[in-house]
Order: structure tokens, then sequence, then C-alpha cells
């Protein structure tokens, strides 16, 4: 289901082009959160899509008050075979969609074999799935107006295998993957695609994580993203049509030495430190 406001704002437009709407999945909580504070703090009109409909409905009551934008907010869960395509839908019943943040995921943190299927195909649906078919039913609309931004949140993961985080790194690996063909393809079309490859970052995800392994619990908070400014970092990066941005030094250095590093070191170095801490541990 779907609410609309009655503000009615003139469209926002960039170096002459009408932006469209902002559509962000994910958006009830966490870096989806404060990518829709981010964005109404720069004018643009928002769809906002979660499963969660009381946060959903809070969010949009605060941008609407601090920013003055439109806030549009769909409650869908994405993982559904339908979610994807009944939320393109709703959402172009507003205008076109300008903008699309893929940012909905989830993890799974242990051992593969200890892992439920069910829990694992879910995983893909959302962290995959949704997000090709998100990207292919909006992508054609902004090649064919001649601008668009795409922001494909994948994770610091995404750079290597993670023993204990198989099936999350995976599937993110996928969504950079795509994002730097995508960004190659739209060379020349006013549309652009970038991937927003996070570190642990203090959200419900980090929450998760660190409630799994004792070892991740104690991790420095200097070595913790603050989501608010993941956004911030993450909403520049879109608009000046960056590939891949890695927000914090730690994390880049982290990524850098991924791609340099031959695949079966790291490989040994993330499953030895897996095995000495209790996240390969059966829950």
């Amino acid at each position: 289901m779907a609410t609309r406001t009655k503000i009615k704002l003139d469209p926002l437009r960039i170096d002459g082009h009408e932006v469209g709407r902002v559509l962000i999945t994910g958006a009830s909580a966490g870096i989806g959160a404060e990518l829709a504070r981010e964005f109404a703090r720069n004018g643009h009109q928002l769809t906002l899509v979660a499963r969660r409909r009381a946060k959903l409905a809070a969010l949009a009551a605060e941008l609407e008050r601090e920013h003055y934008v439109e806030v549009r907010t769909i409650v869908q869960d994405l993982a559904k075979p339908t979610g994807p395509a009944a939320v393109v839908k709703a959402a172009q019943a507003d205008g076109p969609i300008g903008i699309l943040v893929n940012n909905a995921g989830v993890i799974d943190v242990g051992p593969f074999a200890a892992s439920r299927t069910d829990a694992l195909v879910n995983l893909v649906n959302l962290n995959v799935r949704a997000v090709t078919e998100l990207t292919s039913l909006v992508l054609p609309g902004m090649v064919e107006r001649g601008f668009g931004r795409i922001l494909n949140v994948a994770s610091l993961a995404a750079f290597q295998s993670v023993p204990s985080m198989a099936a999350y790194a995976a599937s993110k690996a996928y969504v950079l993957a795509l994002t730097e063909a995508l960004s190659e393809e739209l060379k020349g079309s006013g549309v652009t695609a970038t991937a927003l490859c996070p570190g642990i970052t203090d959200t419900d995800m980090a929450s998760e994580i660190q409630a799994g392994s004792a070892a991740a619990a104690k991790l420095p908070k200097q070595f913790v993203s603050d989501p608010a400014d993941v956004a911030a970092e993450a909403y520049k990066a879109l608009m000046a049509g960056r590939v891949i941005l890695v927000p914090g030094v730690p994390n880049q250095i982290t990524a850098a030495w991924a791609q340099v590093t031959p695949h079966w070191l790291t490989r040994y170095i993330t499953g030895f430190v897996a095995r000495r801490t209790d996240l390969l541990q059966k829950p």
C-alpha cells in the first residue's frame, strides 16, 4: 500500500533536466533513512520503500516537516516475486523515476552449512534479484529521457570472499560487478551508476553482526562508520557520477589491499580470521 501527501512543488532540475522522483528502497532505517534525509535536504521529491509502515510514516512526516518536500511511502517486501514490479508501478504513478537507490538488503552471519535454506534464498531474492529487476524496470526510462542516477548499495565485503558471510559477500560482489558494467554501458547517455561500498556502519545490520559475534562486538568505534556521514558522501558521489565510493580511510585501505592481493592469500587470511574468532561457530 502507498500513501500520498498534498505538498506540490516545482520539479527539481539538474543541468536542464527534470530530475523526477527519487525511489529509495530499504528506507525505514540505517543508511536508507539517512539517504532519504540527504536527498530531502537537497530538495528532491521522494518515494520511500520498506516493510515497516510505522517507521516509514514517521520518516516521511519528518522530511515533509523539516524540508518541505513531497514524500510518498510504499510498504512492500521486495523479496517477494511481485514486489519490485509493484513498487515501480506505484512509484511511477507520480511521475518518472529519475534516481533509483537500491539500498534494501539483508545479511546472514555464520557457517553456510548451518544457515536456513529459506533465509539464504530470501537473501538472494532481495540482495540480487530485486536490485536487478528494479534497475531493469527503471533504467530504460532514464536512458530515454537522457538523465538518471542509480545508486546501488554494495559493501566492503564485495571486494573479497568473507567466510561466515559467504552468501552476503557474494551477493554484494554481484551488485558491485553489475554497477561497474552498467557504468560503462551508460557512458554518454546522461545516466550514471554508482556503487556505494561501506564498511561496518552503525545500523541494525551491524548490530546483527555484533550480536552474533563477540569479536565483532569489540570492534573499536573508529572502525564503525556513522550512517549520516556515509549518506552525505554517497549523495555527492552519486550526483557527480562516480562509479565506486568506499567511505572512510580504513575501508579504502582494505578495499585497495583486497584488489592487489592474490585471491588465494585473501581467502586464506579471511578464513584464518574467521576460524580464530567465533564467526564460524554454529549458533
